[in-house]
């Protein structure tokens, strides 16, 4: 099956610039309620995404150095955010079933072009949902 049915559109998706810093991230996410968003930079390439776990090891690193909490998330970009897992993105035009490994560890697959541009994610809810349709229609009725 074509993934591009279970596209969320770039349009639709909330991401951040790679060049943005910890406080445009923490106030996205929490105004938001996500645990983890795409990073996408200038020339619409994806980068990777960002989760709530990188944001609060790198505020640990950084708050035990003695360093001021307001100062520290107003001067770190996200590119400087180690992050703990790195999120595979999928073409347009890979098949669902690629998707389904991915699943069990993303909330999301980010999904790109032929050129690696960022045109969207697909969630893992959408991916179950599908998952679930196919055993429905194999599944005798009685």
């Amino acid at each position: 099956m074509n993934i591009g049915f279970y596209l969320l559109p770039k349009s639709e998706v909330k991401f951040l610039n790679p060049e943005s810093t910890i406080r445009q991230a923490l106030e996205k996410m929490s105004f938001h309620k996500y645990t983890s968003v795409p990073l996408v930079d200038e020339d619409g390439k994806y980068t990777g995404t960002l989760t709530e776990g990188d944001l609060l090891w790198k505020l640990k690193e950084d708050l035990d150095s003695d360093q001021d909490y307001e100062e520290v998330i107003q001067s770190i970009k996200l590119k400087d955010v180690p992050r703990r897992v790195k999120n595979i993105p999928i073409s347009i035009n890979a098949n669902m079933v690629d998707l389904i490994t991915l699943a069990t560890d993303q909330n999301f697959i980010p999904i790109t072009d032929d050129e690696g541009h960022f045109i969207g994610i697909i969630r893992r809810r959408d991916i179950i949902k599908y998952c679930a349709s196919v055993i429905w229609e194999k599944k005798p009725t009685t």
